[in-house]
């Protein structure tokens, strides 16, 4: 990053948008401290929050003054419940029980997130973790909120109760700096929109200016669109076909159960899936998406249930051998010392023509001799799915394999997508209704661990 001049009025709701890996991240973490105190490297000039100095103020003494909500939440968590992730930055700061208990309180009222209080951590899906750490942020009271592509994992109505929290914010004289690719659920909530290409600020505009302009406007910048046509999570159909497929081949699955302790999370009698579709799993947040694909993937212990493929049943030692899964955090799947390496591991050394066609076709091949935990958040992410598009597997499982990436990168991971062989499955759990317009042909809705038509447990097409 260079050549960055920017000044942020109090009370302010600015948006840093552009491309992954344009310098959006690195601009929050100059704004908390964690730049220079956390993050290694050479800083040239000065940053200043609320006149303080950020190399010259330790970075404990910001508590209070900056919350941030970062783009892996769970990177940010302490405590092993709910409520006590809560209230950890509180305690931080030496409120009192009294006042501490008040604000949790309010915090979650103003949330509405009952629902997830006492909950343990580990039982929480992607997007409820986001809440939970948004509610930590809030529960603090800072005067200025950062918060990194806070709607990565979050379903259309979390993302619209998150949007009526930062005006709550604005409404209070917060400041509010978002890194977001997402962009039309903040339509009237910025003031200011900085765009940032290559690490430097390309252009600003107001938030009256920025949010009309048109679509192509915005995908020649390399942006998302404002508007979406579809919402999928208003289809009341279990297993709904949404472009013409003619394969007739089924991948069935039966007794499909698995609970935390004495809590459903998963419970399908019965679902047939067209073998060689491109199926989105849709759901709202904590409806057991992930859950439902860690289970056919083979990857939840005491799972019980049977996949049935060309006539034969696999249980769940078999299916980890079948299939593979590019997990919603990918950082627990990195494991070697380059991309070239990651993208290749479990393959031969014959490939690596195609590996490199691969990263080609996702943007990321001039980082091929890079360390995959020294790229952004986006280009871990089309690591991961290289990996999964080489594992030479007839399953792929994708969990929300578009947060954090921009316009570009979902396009080309669509079209990547979209090209796979018809006898490999795909199984995409998203929130990003522009993926599913792209690429999907099927649309599998689960709500309560079950099939949407009714929950009943029960889904064909």
């Amino acid at each position: 990053m260079h050549r960055i001049d920017l000044q942020i009025r109090k009370g302010e709701c600015v948006l840093l948008c552009g491309a992954s890996g344009c310098g959006k991240t690195t601009i929050t973490r100059l704004l908390n401290g964690l730049i220079p105190h956390y993050y290694e490297g050479e800083l040239q000039g000065t940053v200043s929050v609320f006149g303080r100095s950020i190399s010259d103020t330790p970075i404990e003494d910001f508590a209070g003054i900056v919350g941030s909500v970062f783009q892996n939440p769970r990177s940010q968590f302490f405590c092993v419940d709910t409520t006590a992730e809560i209230a950890f930055g509180c305690e931080n700061m030496g409120l009192s029980e009294t006042e501490i208990q008040k604000r949790i309180d309010k915090t979650v009222a103003d949330m509405c997130i009952e629902k997830l209080q006492n909950r343990s951590i580990f039982n929480l899906s992607g997007g409820e973790k986001q809440k939970i750490a948004c509610a930590g942020v809030a529960a603090m009271l800072p005067e200025l909120i950062v918060l990194d592509e806070p709607t990565s994992n979050l379903d259309h109505d979390a993302i619209n109760e998150l949007r009526d929290i930062i005006r709550g914010w604005k409404a209070q004289g917060k400041t509010i700096v978002i890194a977001e690719h997402r962009l039309g659920w903040l339509s009237r909530s910025c003031d200011r929109v900085v765009y940032m290409e290559n690490g430097s600020i390309s252009a600003e505009f107001t938030g009256e200016a920025f949010f009309p302009l048109p679509a192509e406007k915005l995908s020649s910048m390399g942006l998302r669109a404002v508007l979406t046509a579809n919402n999928y999570l208003e289809s009341k159909t279990g297993l709904t076909q949404i472009k013409p497929f003619d394969g007739i081949e089924k991948i069935t699955l039966n007794g499909f159960t698995y609970s935390y302790g004495k809590q459903y999370a998963i419970h399908i009698s019965e679902l047939a899936i067209p073998k060689g579709a491109v199926i989105a799993v849709v759901g709202h947040n904590g409806a057991g998406k992930t859950t439902f694909t860690k289970c056919l993937c083979g990857l939840q212990k005491h799972f019980k249930g049977t996949v049935n493929i060309d006539g034969k049943p696999y249980r769940s030692k078999d299916m980890v051998w079948l299939s593979y899964m590019v997990m919603q955090d990918v950082n627990h799947q990195l494991f070697a010392e380059t991309v070239l390496e990651e993208v290749m591991l479990g393959t031969d050394d014959t490939g690596e023509q195609t590996a490199l066609d691969i990263l080609q076709k996702l943007h990321i091949s001039e980082y091929k001799e890079r360390h995959p935990m020294s790229l952004s958040g986006g280009q871990k992410q089309r690591a991961a799915i290289a990996s999964a598009l080489l594992a030479g597997k007839k399953l792929l499982v994708f969990d929300e394999p578009t947060s954090g990436l921009d316009y570009r990168s979902m396009e080309c991971t669509a079209e990547l997508l979209r090209s796979l062989h018809k006898d490999i499955t795909v199984l995409i759990v998203t929130h990003d209704m522009e993926l599913i317009d792209r690429c999907c042909t099927h649309i599998l809705h689960i709500e309560n661990g079950g099939i949407e038509s009714g929950c009943s447990g029960k889904g064909a097409i």
